[in-house]
């Protein structure tokens, strides 16, 4: 059976980027109330930080699949294609599907003049519904308090470690950006949390009292132990594994433990382990071929955490990168983390329009005391450093999600059927 082409339906999705990013939940109020009020008839598991959000979300879905329960979840952004953002069981939105929720509901993204993120969060809770799934759990976009995906009444929500990031929408301190985040937490629901800065804590636990929630603080992972194979640690005395590659894993892994755990108390310590051996999240040092990996991190701390697990996995070997980045970010937090980090950087950007040009960034990361050499494309981006790699060296690709396409071509990795 032929694949049907939705090049124009996504066409017309990707078009609703001219209305721009707009925090608020009214439009997305009155989406859901056009589809029916999906989103009240769904048992969900809200996740919001700033990074790792992708990868909880990611060991939680896994988890809970592998133990009989049909989930859905809702992510982004996408790695090559827009299905991968709504998915039941692993397994992404037919395109006849999403033909069929986009005319639906044309009439109403226009008369409310709807952004992208607000149309694809309604067709994801419409979807999930329409599936009839356990449980969803659902990423937010940005922020938490005004994000679209905030309109949900969920079983649980979910805080990862929450840093620097869009602050040019969220705020240029860390108290206003763990505001905005804090806001997912509703009347009478668990928070489970990765551990926060004290600061972020104490905002988290003042919007808990005020919302009659209870807050659980995720464990530290202990013995964390990691190669090019995965991640082992122990948690209440039990040992874990997760496929995903680094220290900052293995907490990723301990915080959806945890809200395993009091999701569903009846979920072994064996069943979990089982589960995890199954778990598939590409673009996170991601192994590409023997010496070149791939990791989305694109901010300051998500940068250094993967430098930091990168330099422990490979001690004393050189690291040459290849560095795209998109336009909202704090360049100046992030220079502080390549500083001396790299033997040898190139940069690049896309023909998406989404990534700051290639010699823009490299003037301004020049500025900043970062030598590099600026690409004009992945393509001679990936070239570049096969060809300075040696036998003592290994290679990152690092910036943004907005490239893997152009680097799963170039690595001949196929990403298009299947269970994600």
């Amino acid at each position: 059976m032929t694949c049907p082409d939705i090049s124009v339906e996504l066409d017309s999705l990707y078009s609703l980027h001219r209305n721009g990013i707009k925090l608020g939940l009214e439009h997305t109020f009155q989406l859901l109330e056009f589809l029916g009020n999906p989103h009240k008839k769904l048992n969900l598991i809200h996740v919001a930080g700033t990074n790792g959000k992708g990868s909880t979300c990611a060991h939680v879905e896994c988890i809970l699949r592998g133990n009989g329960y049909k989930v859905g979840l809702y992510t982004s952004p996408h790695l090559i294609n827009f299905n991968e953002r709504i998915r039941v069981n692993g397994f992404p939105i037919k395109n006849d599907e999403i033909i069929s929720y986009i005319k639906s509901m044309d009439t109403a993204i226009h008369k409310i003049d709807s952004t992208f993120f607000e149309v694809t969060t309604a067709m994801a809770l419409k979807y999930f519904n329409d599936h009839n799934v356990d449980v969803a759990i659902i990423e937010t976009g940005l922020g938490g308090r005004l994000d679209s995906t905030n309109v949900i009444e969920p079983s649980m929500t979910i805080m990862t470690p929450i840093s620097m990031d869009h602050m040019d929408i969220l705020g240029d301190s860390i108290q206003q950006i763990a505001k905005e985040k804090s806001g997912i937490i509703k009347d009478d629901i668990i928070l489970i949390t990765a551990k926060q800065d004290r600061i972020v804590m104490d905002i988290l636990y003042d919007k808990a009292k005020e919302k009659k929630s209870s807050i659980i603080i995720a464990k530290d992972p202990l013995n964390v132990s990691f190669d090019y194979n995965g991640t082992s640690f122990r948690l209440d005395n039990k040992n874990y594994k997760t496929p995903l590659i680094g220290d900052f894993q293995a907490a990723n892994a301990s915080l959806a433990i945890s809200a395993i755990r009091n999701f569903d108390k009846k979920i072994t310590h064996k069943a979990i382990c089982k589960s995890l051996r199954d778990l598939c999240w590409p673009g996170r040092l991601q192994s590409l071929s023997k010496q070149i990996y791939y990791d989305v991190a694109h901010n300051e701390s998500g940068i250094k955490a993967t430098l930091r697990s990168f330099n422990m996995i490979y001690p004393g070997y050189n690291i040459y990168g290849l560095f795209c980045l998109k336009g909202d970010k704090d360049l100046n937090l992030i220079a502080f983390q390549l500083k001396d980090k790299l033997k040898k950087l190139f940069i690049a950007d896309s023909k998406s329009g989404l990534l700051l040009n290639a010699e823009n960034l490299s003037t301004k990361l020049n500025n900043l005391g970062i030598e590099n050499s600026p690409v004009k494309s992945i393509k001679d981006g990936i070239k570049a450093l096969r060809a300075v790699i040696k036998e003592k060296d290994i290679g990152l690709i690092f910036g943004t999600h907005y490239i893997a396409e152009d680097i799963f071509k170039e690595f001949e990795i196929s990403f298009d059927s299947g269970v994600i």
